[in-house]
């Protein structure tokens, strides 16, 4: 028996094959696009490219894991292990957190004792660098509480930062109003490129650059805000990059943090998941930190 077991959501943009390199059990999303069969690409956001040429109105909704599937999730974890870490979309965006909190009130006291539920306050790969960091503390042989505890201290220092194609994928799903929604499209028509962050767990503006054409490039200097000082004074800070059917961005990314800060571990990159990528719409590029001590 396993001493602890990592359970994340879909939304954690971490792909297959570094889930099963790390053991951590995936509780999925629900998509519901009625039109996605019909439209032409090899993924959802080359589908939305086609849906938006083809001008249908619609776009995909996500839909939060069940009560049951994190019942089932965590029945199936205790089986095989002493403890089970949960790490989830922030609260302020999603109603993730909420299901697993009564999937867990079903269970006996006994295995509710077993079961610590992190509010991650964040998105995206930011849940994955949380759960990469408790991984790493239980294979250190830290408890459950212990690895919870930890992480929990380490969740404020995790940022994230993105830059969207267009606003209006994320006003589609409710994930910022129509004011704001149009006052970033005004922006960008002028020029400016705002990006976005997940600050008190909801989507904000971080910033805004002029002429910001390289999404790369803008997206490093505003990470490097964050990390340049911590790492000066002996942090030890990782990242993590997903993109929205951007590959070339996301690997320049990539690329200027090897180049330019070599003791930052890129911990993984990858395709952004279509239960984010619904909502912030083909051409986005996310960039997400953490400073571990």
């Amino acid at each position: 028996m396993k001493k602890t077991t990592i359970i994340i959501g879909e939304s954690a943009s971490i792909e297959e094959s570094i889930c099963q390199k790390y053991g951590f059990v995936v509780v999925p999303f629900k998509i519901d696009w009625p039109e996605m069969d019909s439209l032409e690409g090899n993924n959802i956001f080359e589908k939305m490219r086609d849906a938006e040429k083809k001008g249908i109105k619609t776009t995909p909704k996500t839909s939060q894991p069940s009560i049951g599937m994190f019942k089932k999730a965590f029945d199936e974890g205790i089986k095989e292990s002493d403890s089970i870490i949960c790490i989830t979309i922030s609260s302020g965006i999603s109603g993730t957190y909420n299901s697993a909190l009564q999937a867990k009130k079903m269970l006996s006291e006994e295995d509710q004792k077993k079961i610590f539920i992190l509010d991650s306050f964040n998105a995206d790969a930011s849940e994955g660098l949380l759960a990469i960091k408790a991984k790493e503390l239980a294979d250190e042989g830290k408890t459950g509480e212990e690895i919870f505890e930890i992480i929990k201290k380490v969740s404020p220092k995790v940022f994230l930062f993105g830059m969207l194609e267009s606003p209006k994928w994320l006003e589609a799903g409710g994930r910022i109003n129509h004011t704001l929604s149009v006052i970033l499209s005004q922006m960008q028509k002028i020029g400016m490129r705002p990006i976005l962050s997940v600050k008190d767990g909801i989507i904000k503006p971080a910033n805004l650059k002029m002429q910001a054409k390289d999404t790369a490039n803008a997206l490093f200097k505003q990470v490097e805000g964050v990390i340049k000082k911590p790492l000066e004074e002996g942090a030890i800070c990782r990242v993590a990059i997903s993109h929205a059917d951007a590959k070339e961005e996301g690997d320049k990314l990539k690329k200027l943090f090897e180049e330019n800060y070599p003791q930052v571990k890129v911990a993984f990159i990858g395709q952004t998941s279509p239960v984010i990528g619904s909502h912030v719409g083909p051409g986005t590029l996310i960039c997400c930190s953490i400073e571990e001590k």
